[in-house]
């Protein structure tokens, strides 16, 4: 047993001991893949001095494939030689992933007979960056290597300049700045990111655009792009995107202006041609929804009941 667990729950030890999240090692405890002296353990257990800890990790799961599978508002925005770019809709994943049988990006391109790179993840090959479901805009796939890795490569290097549109509750303070705050895994809900200690470096700068009396229109910039990033920063700030209800959102405000879905807007994406070095500065218009919850900040829509 190592020095400094003795007396800990298990699930608080293995946590600090395997790097895990405490929720993901509470499932390999409740599901029978965790023994104390060749015993199954329960997530309430405590450690003694001379325990013998068996753990068995679970087979990973099938990744899953691409279905080629036509998607009802996706709009191509770019298309050449080395890469397409799409205004992806709302309810609509990047790629394949486990819990996840709707309709993606991947399959929709997929259906429209585009061949994308075989580099990445079986299931995201060709992706180079992504969006949240629930996330509207530009999204870039690569459609052959080069492409690929000159992609992957531009936004490591941060060249690719990414601008959303966001309506946020209340009102920033200052009207335009920098979060500049970690970004990790939640502490206790590892399907949420979070501001941490010893989290990801994450910079996001913002300027605001429109101010209402509950809300305002905000211009994102992203100088790095972890999960979740402008979601995490607002709500950070105490100021989360109209319809997030995952970070915080007042669900009274996002019911009077429409939004079933954090507003937040992938409107203008550049980055150089993998061929040529050209620059490509690319905009998406406002979708439907956010254009409506926008009306009605301007008009009467967003004084209180």
């Amino acid at each position: 047993m190592p020095e400094g667990l003795v007396g800990e729950r298990i699930d608080v030890a293995l946590s600090r001991l395997l790097g895990m999240s405490r929720s993901k090692v509470a499932e390999l405890v409740r599901d029978g893949y965790v023994d104390i002296d060749g015993a199954p353990a329960s997530k309430g257990d405590r450690l003694d001095e001379g325990q013998w800890i068996q753990i068995r990790l679970p087979d990973p799961p099938e990744p899953p494939s691409v279905v080629a599978t036509p998607v009802e508002g996706l709009m191509i925005v770019y298309d050449d030689e080395d890469l397409v770019v799409v205004n992806k809709p709302a309810g609509v994943a990047a790629h394949s992933s486990p819990g996840w049988d709707g309709p993606t990006v991947v399959g929709a391109l997929a259906a429209a007979g585009y061949t994308i790179a075989t580099s990445g993840a079986a299931e995201r090959q060709g992706v180079v960056h992504r969006l949240d479901v629930g996330t509207t805009g530009l999204m870039a796939l690569a459609k052959n290597e080069v492409a690929y890795s000159d992609l992957k490569r531009q936004f490591k290097d941060r060249t690719v300049d990414k601008v959303y549109r966001t309506i946020v509750q209340g009102h920033l303070d200052p009207l335009e700045g920098t979060v500049d705050a970690p970004i990790g895994r939640h502490p206790s809900a590892d399907w949420r990111m979070a501001v941490v200690s010893g989290g990801r470096p994450s910079i996001t700068h913002y300027d605001t655009l429109e101010a209402f009396p509950h809300a305002s229109l905000v211009r994102v910039r992203l100088e790095t792009g972890r999960t979740h990033q402008i979601r995490v920063h607002m709500a950070a700030v105490r100021h989360p995107c109209v319809g997030d209800a995952t970070y915080g959102a007042d669900p009274t405000l996002a019911r009077r202006l429409g939004m079933t879905r954090q507003a937040l807007h992938a409107a203008e994406l550049s980055l150089d041609s993998p061929t040529s070095g050209e620059r490509l500065r690319l905009r998406a218009p406002d979708p439907e929804d956010f254009s409506t919850a926008l009306e009605r900040l301007r008009g009467d829509g967003d004084e209180p009941d």
